[in-house]
This record gives C-alpha cells, sequence and structure tokens, in this order.
C-alpha cells in the first residue's frame, strides 16, 4: 500500500458509473500505482473491486497529464502527452487519449495515440492489469490488500467473483502479480493509432444487478428557468440518477436507486425512498418500484442482531457482511429509525400523486405492518414518541438520517445519549400515521387507531420538543432522560409541510432556516454556527447536505414561506455551479463572506442518489412559486413528463 498520507480524497478521483459497475481514477488517468492501490480508486463490479491498476506507460514512460474529466456519467476521458516522442519542440507532438465507457456491465477503454510529428514515431504501448478481488469495506477502510495472480485465458477468479479481460491485437503478459497488454505501434507523421480492451465481471452472490432498461428522465424532463445554472444541474442530476439505478435480481422490475458512489451503491431504505420522493415529479413507477423492492424484504421477525423486527424497513442490503471498522453489519440490516415512516409516507404521496389503485391495494398488509411497528416496537419505552438505541454494540450508534456517532449534540458541546428520539422522525411519523390512514380508509380498511396515535403525538411533541420560548425551536432530540436536547439543526426544516407543527410554529421554523447562523454558507448548515459544535467540516455538525437543503425549500414553499426558501435556493445553485452541477453528498458549511466557493469534503460520496434528487425538488419548488405569481426565486416552468 502507498503511504495513505499521499492517498488521493476521493474528490480529487474522478468517477465513471453505470450500476452496477464504476470506475474511479486519478488525475493523471490512470487506476492505481506501480506501488499499490491509491485509497479507492480501482474498477468495482457491485461490492467488489475487480481491478485495483489500470497504468499506461509508453516505452516505460508515463505520459505526462493534461486532462483527466467525467464524459458523461459513465464515461471518462483522460489526455496526456509523450514529451519523450517526437519532435525535440516546445509543444508536444504525441497525444495519448484515454477513453472510458461503461455499459452493461462492462468496463470498455479505448487508447489513442496521435502523432503531429515531422518524423515517424515509435513507441510500445503497455497497459498494466493488476487486481485484488477487494471487498468494499476493505477498501474503504484502507485495509493491505493483495494483488492475484491472473489466469489464462485473461482474468481473475475469486469466490463467487469472476473477471474477464479482452484486449484486441495485444501481445499479453501474465506474471504473480498481474498482467500487461503490449501493443508495438509505428506511426507516419500525422497519423494516429487506436486499441481497445475490456473488462468484464461475474458476481455470484450479487444481490442487485443492472436495470432491465433505462428510465429516460432526461428527454422526459424539460426545465425553463431565469437561473440557468438551475437548468444545467437538473440536467446533469438527472444523468447521475439513471447511471445509479439498481435492480434486485429476485426481483428485476423493481428498479431503485443506489444510495451512492462508491461505497453505497445498493439498496438503502432512507435513501432510496427519499429518492423517490423527490423524484415524485417524474412520475411513480420509481416510487412504485422502491416500495415494492422494501416491502418484499419488509422484517418479518424479531433479529437482535440485524435489529430486524415485524413490519420494520430495512437500511441496507449488501452481498455479505460488512466491517466498516467502527461498526460490523450483517448483509440485511434493519438499523434505522425512520425509514419505515418514510415507506408508509411515500406510498401515501405516490398514490396521492397518481399510483394506480391496484398497485397500492397490493401493498396494503405491508403498510399495516409498517404503522403497527412505529406504533409498537418502534416506540419501544410506550412514551409516544419513536427512539433507537444500538443494543448489538456493533451497529450504528445513531440511526436518523445524520447517522455519524457525534450528529446529535447539547447546544453547549457534548454528545446526547441514547435511547435517543429525534425529531424529524416524529414528523415522519406523524405524516405516516395521517396519511397512512388515510389511504387505509379510502379502501375501506379500519384507520381510527392511527389517527387517534397522531393526535397524542402531536399534542405531545409540543409540549417536549419545543425549547426556548415562543420564538425557540423543535429541539434535535429527547435524549435517554427525556431531555430535549437544545441545539440548532437542519433537522427542524424536515418537520415544515408534515403537519406536526402549527402554522405559527412553521414560520418560527422558517425564520431560524433562513437565519445567518443555518444559512450563510452555500445551503442549509446541518448545525448552527452558533452551537459549540458547530464545524463548516464536520460531517452532520455544520457541513451542507444537499438533500437536506432541498427537503427544506419544499417545504418553505409548499408553506408560502419563498423569501426564506430563496435564501437557501441561491446558496444551492452557487454549491452547484462550483461543483460543475455534479453536487456531491456533502460540502462545507463555511460562510460565504470567507470562502469563494465551497470547500469539498474530501470523502464524500459523488454522484450521489438524494444530492442528485435535490435539483429536481429544488427545480420543482421554483416551479411551484412561479406558478402562484411568487417572485423571490428564480422563475421557472417544468415539463416534468
Amino acid at each position: 500500500m502507498t503511504d495513505p498520507a499521499r492517498q488521493p480524497w476521493l474528490h480529487d478521483l474522478v468517477c465513471a458509473l453505470s450500476a452496477t459497475t464504476q470506475v474511479w481514477c486519478g488525475p493523471d488517468g490512470d487506476v492505481g500505482a506501480a506501488a499499490g492501490p491509491r485509497g479507492a480508486e480501482g474498477v468495482y463490479e457491485g461490492d467488489v473491486r475487480v481491478l485495483s491498476a489500470v497504468l499506461l506507460d509508453l516505452d516505460g514512460v508515463r505520459p505526462v497529464p493534461v486532462l483527466t474529466a467525467p464524459d458523461g456519467a459513465d464515461g471518462q476521458l483522460a489526455v496526456a502527452v509523450a514529451r519523450h516522442l517526437g519532435d525535440p519542440a516546445p509543444d508536444p507532438t504525441v497525444r495519448v487519449e484515454r477513453r472510458r465507457r461503461l455499459a452493461g456491465g462492462r468496463l470498455e477503454e479505448r487508447v489513442t495515440l496521435r502523432s503531429a510529428a515531422t518524423v515517424a514515431v515509435r513507441t510500445l504501448v503497455r497497459v498494466r492489469l493488476v487486481s485484488d478481488l477487494a471487498p468494499m469495506d476493505d477498501v474503504k477502510q484502507g485495509r493491505a490488500t493483495r494483488s492475484l495472480a491472473p489466469g489464462a485465458p485473461l482474468g481473475w477468479s475469486g469466490p463467487d467473483v469472476r473477471v474477464e479481460v479482452g484486449a484486441g491485437g495485444a501481445d499479453v503478459v501474465l506474471d504473480e502479480t498481474g498482467a500487461e497488454l503490449r501493443w508495438p505501434v509505428e506511426l507516419a507523421p500525422g497519423q494516429a493509432w487506436t486499441a481497445t480492451w475490456w473488462v468484464r465481471a461475474h458476481d455470484a452472490a450479487a444481490v442487485l444487478q443492472a436495470p432491465p432498461a433505462p428510465a429516460g428522465w432526461g428527454a422526459a424532463v424539460r426545465i425553463d428557468s431565469d437561473d440557468v445554472r438551475l437548468q444545467r444541474w437538473v440536467s446533469r442530476a438527472l444523468a447521475d440518477l439513471e447511471a445509479l439505478r439498481l435492480a434486485p435480481v429476485a426481483s428485476p422490475a423493481d428498479v431503485v436507486v443506489g444510495a451512492g458512489a462508491p461505497w453505497y451503491l445498493t439498496l438503502f431504505g432512507r435513501d432510496s425512498l427519499w429518492t423517490a420522493q423527490l423524484l415524485l415529479p417524474l412520475g411513480t413507477d420509481l416510487a412504485a418500484s422502491t416500495l415494492r423492492a422494501l416491502a418484499a424484504r419488509q422484517g418479518r421477525r424479531d433479529d437482535p442482531g440485524a435489529t430486524e423486527q415485524p413490519g420494520k424497513v430495512l437500511h441496507e442490503l449488501r452481498r455479505a457482511p460488512a466491517d466498516w471498522g467502527e461498526f460490523q453489519l450483517p448483509p440485511v440490516y434493519y438499523g434505522t429509525v425512520d425509514a419505515t415512516s418514510l415507506w408508509v409516507r411515500l406510498l401515501h404521496d405516490a398514490w396521492r400523486a397518481g399510483l394506480p389503485d391496484a398497485e397500492v391495494e397490493a401493498l396494503l398488509p405491508q403498510l399495516e405492518a409498517a404503522l403497527a411497528w412505529q406504533e409498537g416496537p418502534g416506540d419501544a419505552d410506550g412514551d409516544g414518541f419513536l427512539e433507537y438505541v444500538d443494543t448489538t454494540g456493533s451497529g450504528l450508534a445513531n440511526q436518523g438520517w445524520k447517522d455519524s456517532g457525534d450528529s446529535v449534540q447539547w447546544r453547549a458541546g457534548g454528545l446526547a445519549t441514547a435511547p435517543i428520539a429525534l425529531c424529524e422522525v416524529q414528523g415522519y411519523a406523524y405524516a405516516a400515521a395521517v396519511g397512512g390512514a388515510e389511504l387505509l380508509e379510502a379502501f375501506g380498511r379500519p384507520a381510527a387507531g392511527h389517527r387517534a396515535w397522531a393526535r397524542r403525538l402531536r399534542t405531545a411533541f409540543r409540549e417536549r420538543f419545543w425549547v426556548g420560548g415562543p420564538q425557540g425551536w423543535p429541539a434535535i432530540a429527547l435524549d435517554a432522560r427525556k431531555r430535549p436536547v437544545d441545539s440548532l439543526t437542519s433537522n427542524i426544516g424536515h418537520l415544515l409541510g408534515t403537519g406536526l407543527l402549527d402554522a405559527g410554529e412553521e414560520a418560527v421554523v422558517a425564520g431560524h432556516l433562513a437565519s445567518p447562523a443555518l444559512a450563510a454558507g452555500f445551503g442549509l448548515r446541518t448545525l448552527s454556527s452558533d452551537d459549540a459544535g458547530f464545524s463548516p467540516l464536520s460531517y452532520h455538525g455544520g457541513s451542507v447536505w444537499a438533500h437536506d437543503t432541498a427537503i427544506a425549500v419544499a417545504g418553505l414553499v409548499r408553506g408560502g414561506f419563498d423569501a426564506e426558501a430563496a435564501v437557501l435556493v441561491d446558496g444551492l445553485l452557487a454549491a452547484a455551479e462550483s461543483f460543475a452541477y455534479r453536487v456531491p453528498e456533502l460540502h462545507s458549511g463555511d460562510a460565504r463572506t470567507d470562502v469563494p466557493a465551497p470547500v469539498p469534503y474530501p470523502a464524500a460520496c459523488r454522484p450521489q442518489a438524494w444530492s442528485a434528487a435535490a435539483a429536481v425538488a429544488v427545480a420543482a419548488a421554483c416551479a411551484e412559486a412561479t406558478a402562484r405569481g411568487g417572485t423571490a426565486l428564480p422563475r421557472t416552468r417544468a415539463a416534468w413528463r
């Protein structure tokens, strides 16, 4: 392994993605290095790194990189020059291009040499390939891996995984640590030469696969906005969302959107549900298939090791157990407090958006089981609130969307102790109970108990969560002693539109969301800058998440708070432009007066599903405001289908 201090950050790498395959290369266009893997660099199939190095040289000399960039969601272009070849002039005369494209579970790289030299060019083009078949969790944790000897025909094999490589016209040399593809090349002045090689992997243990057909979102959506940044963001986001689509092997028609690349290219309860929720303007197909995929894996028994309970919706699905260092998770893990309520809410909202009755009715048994979970095991101590605690010692300590270990902090500093009841989770649960009851009643099923449960929750929330008087805010959580954890956080934005707050309380929350303490950066800060634990590059303690901001924007516009929404939208659009419209999972919460652009969070996934879906949600909110005559937000018209 190379020195970890010298390995590139995830932010510095270039990604090409077509689920379930992805490739991450360095700024030089190579994958890995001669000394070993460089951090997350690699070619992956699902949760396995099938190539840990792809290295190109000419006569043993590496060309000098000029440009390495994404070429659409599923491609990369790397351009370099061979300074040791061609004319001895100041300008380079031999150019090297590498174009990579992913399709159908296969990576193809086309290598082209172009000569503008006045003399003939002779060289030996070599591409070295190395594989370690490392599991994703080993890569993420930086654990040492071992290069594997290739077999003939060219490829590698391990438990459940088989890798094939093809290279037209190349001489192939194998050794104990890899393979080398060699092409002798001779170019006359002005000539070009091209060769192609490819790699494909087969994983017998895969639980997810490429979807059977594209969604076609990019061609179906038209955005006309006064702010061209919004149009560009939506266009890029839709391409990335297309590339993130996955299908369960057991039910290929139930297409979902994987959470993000590289680490989370799989089915996540919360992430996949929120992505489908934010993409409802595009139609109900994704919502329906996401609901079905999760319903098929809804908890059926009590399994403390997986935190499975009857009616509970899973947190994540993997091909094998994963050791993420600070926690170890089984292949199907249910450690999430919010996915079950979000599943119910999506079913209701998709029905209201036009999901056919027959598809809704088929999911009513799972709806009833989900409501029973949130009113029963989800409220383990019977106090009327949903709470969580990791009883395994090896699972997630925090089980809301802010799932890092330090995400629930007191305003003066220090961490809250579990069991923890998060404020936004109570909003999700209230909306689920009310919406679920409406659905059940529409199909002739009893629902009065759910409405009564929701009324009790609404009353208790107002009594227990609100801090700081009438102009205060909902606490982020109640701790183990039922004390309100008083930090001011972005979580309160998720309460808008759930029905848990009255109109006056929503107005107070709207004011806080647009205040300098939360909104002075490039979007909505996860933690107020007035709180002791604030840090602009803290994962959940001061950074900005695009989806979190978009959820707040949607709630603000729905409540008529366009001016407050405009503050957040302006910050997000500035961030989108800075990131070439591929907005990462999160970025820094630095004030815009302090930095000219958002500082990247070095290990953020990019592309990431709900960050991309945020573009659609923001465009929909702007279009909604425009339709009713609002002028604070960019004037926007959207055609979604």
